[in-house]
This record gives structure tokens, sequence and C-alpha cells, in this order.
């Protein structure tokens, strides 16, 4: 049985994962919606997501944790990337 979530039931299960500062309001929303048109029918898994993506506040902090990664386009060449409306950025580890 499947059951179909909200945005707001999405940003519930991080808070019941005691996950809800792994990542900011806006970026909820952004990863939410990124599922939503990639894969419609995904199953949450909270955990899973935040194994997989983190949420950086800008460019500098992301170049701290990879050494490959010197400019935008060499951010968008390595791996998934959603850029928030406050200059943040979600992205895929890898």
């Amino acid at each position: 049985m499947k059951k179909t979530i909200s945005l707001e039931d999405f940003r519930d299960e991080f808070i019941n994962y005691n996950r809800g500062d792994q990542f900011s309001y806006e970026g909820l929303e952004a990863l939410y919606n990124l599922l939503e048109e990639m894969i419609p029918n995904y199953e949450l898994d909270v955990i899973g997501l935040c194994c997989e993506f983190t949420e950086y506040k800008d460019l500098e902090e992301i170049k701290n944790n990879y050494n490959n990664i010197e400019t935008e386009e060499d951010l968008y060449n390595a791996t998934s990337v959603i850029k928030l409306n406050d200059g943040g950025y979600i992205i895929q580890n890898y």
C-alpha cells in the first residue's frame, strides 16, 4: 500500500526521524519538488535522502569539502545540483 504525501507531510517525516535540521525549509521544498518531478512513485526514505544529498550554504562551503570543485561549472559537471534561491545548494553526494 502506498500513500501520497504533501510537502508538509514530507517535512514532518524529516522531523519524525530527528532529521529536521538536515535541510533548510527551502531545501526540503526543493528536494520534494525534485523527487516529484523525477521519480513520481518515489518511496520516501528519509535516512537514504540524508545520506545521498547534502545542503550547503554556498559554493565556498562545497569547495572546502570537495578538492575537485573550484567553480559552479565544476560542480554541475560533477554531480546533480539543486540551486536554492538563497544562494545555497543541495548536491548529490559523490
